[in-house]
């Protein structure tokens, strides 16, 4: 397998889930997202949507989406599972990872695009600048419904083993404390659960050096 790499919260979070199966990154390739390299040939041959990572596997098989490259490892390495051992656990942890994707990362993601980011991204996808504070605003709010959730004790987002709806979450929110859109010192059960997933080794050994050396974390 080989593994196309670079700056940014999607690729940070599969290297999390393989720091967390014990699984070392494949021939990893890095991808200058920043200037745009994944935007072109012939990286779009690979990955004719132009994200990162891609996985690829030895039969040519490329696999774009970190969820579904996630769920790819879980199949080869199933322990220990971080999607589930059991059809509830499983279906458990794919609801709140849509939830999470749904409701959360991706109105942050799109806020940051369209404003922070709108610079590197503006001739590379549509963007909306008008729409970036409501992103961002419906982002707080369902992380406002997070905490509520949180409250019951819980010390992670799908009961109380660590998933991959937390790996999808942690890297998204540790990314965007950089980019304009701190965490609410309010939400304290969500604070909570950021500072137990924050200590695993796999948050440390799971960051770009790129991003290290300059200050970011992704």
């Amino acid at each position: 397998m080989k593994f196309y790499n670079a700056l940014g919260p999607n690729p940070r979070l599969v290297r999390m889930f393989m720091a967390e199966k014990g699984m070392e990154v494949p021939d990893p390739i890095e991808i200058d997202i920043l200037g745009g390299e994944n935007r072109r040939a012939p990286y779009t041959d690979l990955n004719p949507g132009g994200q990162l990572p891609t996985l690829l596997l030895d039969d040519g098989t490329a696999l774009a989406e970190t969820v579904a490259i996630c769920e790819y490892l879980e199949e080869i390495r199933p322990e220990p599972p971080l999607i589930g051992a059991t059809p509830e656990q499983r279906a458990v942890t794919r609801m709140w990872t849509r939830r999470i994707e749904l409701n959360i990362t991706e109105p942050l993601a799109n806020g940051f695009r369209y404003a922070e980011g709108l610079a590197m991204f503006k001739d590379r996808m549509r963007v909306i600048p008008e729409a970036a504070d409501g992103l961002k605003a419906i982002a707080r709010e369902k992380l406002e419904w997070l905490d509520a959730q949180l409250s019951d004790g819980r010390p992670f987002i799908a009961g109380k083993r660590l998933s991959l709806a937390d790996l999808v979450l942690y890297a998204f929110l540790d990314f965007a404390t950089g980019v304009g859109q701190a965490r609410d010192p309010a939400n304290k059960h969500v604070a909570a659960w950021f500072e137990r997933v924050n200590s695993r080794p796999s948050a440390t050994a799971s960051l770009h050096p790129a991003a290290q050396a300059g200050g970011m974390r992704a």
